[in-house]
């Protein structure tokens, strides 16, 4: 297969896959604001933190408003990582490798932009928010049902999971990142109405607030929320299941090419970190430190699948 048509499907799953993760976010930061007295403009400096985008958001607004931010990663295509420009990188991929697509995958890709394109041509009103996330999730996931109901289980297939893996560990890894300090919370506010919202915020945005509860009963805890978000192989945004999905489909493209490469190696260290680590563990490193140097491996991993794969020739 070309680099190109592999690059290609790899981003557009990556970018599908970011477009949700944002709209999640925007989700879990609208839930948090409803949970205030007062104002909650303030609440957005760690949704946007979470984006990856708060610097790049002051360039452009020097105050911090829920109003601004929530456009901001909506629908300013400024902005790489707000939802617009993610569904429109995407289904600019997608158009890049149509013959590569089934004709279900290429539509629903199509179908989402059109879609998402005409609802996000202006500036959506407060109590339009809730529909307009649950319709950016639904498109999403109609993509990867499309995708996953139609396409022959090739090299094809495994890059786009790679990216959509990928993409989903750094997201889950990200938001821990940004909300790390809630994992290590005063001690006034334990058990508090206040400390309960954050813990389902974090569990909201990453889709793992009813399976968290089937696992744990409902209750708030920090080891066991990390626990869940980092080392539960069962839950589909955990970072140990991303790994393992990762490291699956990797070994599937060397079966059919050949040939192990560098980021063979890397994934699966990053597999066995994660499988040999427990939660004492972790935070005796710190969670900070932890997160940050699997956000650091993580975009090694795709650097070395970049240049293994030759994605630009």
């Amino acid at each position: 297969m070309l680099g190109r048509t592999a690059n290609g499907l790899y981003w557009m799953f990556r970018y599908i896959e970011r477009a949700e993760n944002i709209a999640r976010l925007v989700d879990a930061g609208l839930r948090v604001s409803l949970t205030r007295a007062g104002s909650s403009d303030e609440d957005w400096d760690g949704v946007l933190q979470s984006a990856g985008v708060r610097e790049a958001y002051s360039e452009v607004h020097p105050q911090l408003t829920a109003a601004d931010a929530i456009d901001y990663l909506l629908r300013d295509q400024s902005n790489p990582s707000s939802v617009m420009s993610c569904i429109e990188w995407g289904r600019n991929n997608a158009r890049m490798v149509r013959t590569a697509l089934t004709r279900e995958t290429w539509e629903a890709t199509n179908e989402a932009w059109i879609d998402l394109k005409a609802r996000l041509a202006r500036k959506p009103k407060q109590a339009d928010l809730p529909e307009l996330i649950d319709g950016i999730k639904h498109r999403c996931g109609l993509i990867r049902g499309a995708f996953h109901g139609s396409m022959l289980r090739n090299d094809l297939y495994n890059f786009s999971r790679i990216g959509t893996f990928i993409e989903r560990a750094d997201n889950t890894s990200r938001i821990l990142d940004v909300k790390y300090y809630v994992l290590l919370p005063a001690v006034s506010h334990v058990g508090s109405a206040l400390d309960n919202f954050q813990w389902e915020s974090i569990l909201r945005s990453v889709s793992a607030h009813r399976s968290y509860g089937w696992v744990y009963d409902g209750e708030y805890q920090s080891a066991n929320i990390a626990d869940f978000l980092i080392l539960k192989v069962q839950m589909p945004r955990s970072l140990a299941y991303c790994y393992e999905k990762i490291v699956s489909n990797l070994g599937y493209i060397a079966e059919d090419y050949g040939e192990r490469l560098k980021a063979h190696e890397t994934a699966d260290a990053i597999r066995s970190t994660l499988k040999r680590s427990s939660m004492p563990d972790i935070m005796d490193q710190g969670l900070h430190e932890f997160l940050e140097d699997f956000v650091s491996r993580n975009n090694q991993l795709s650097a070395e699948i970049s240049e293994g794969y030759r994605f630009y020739h």
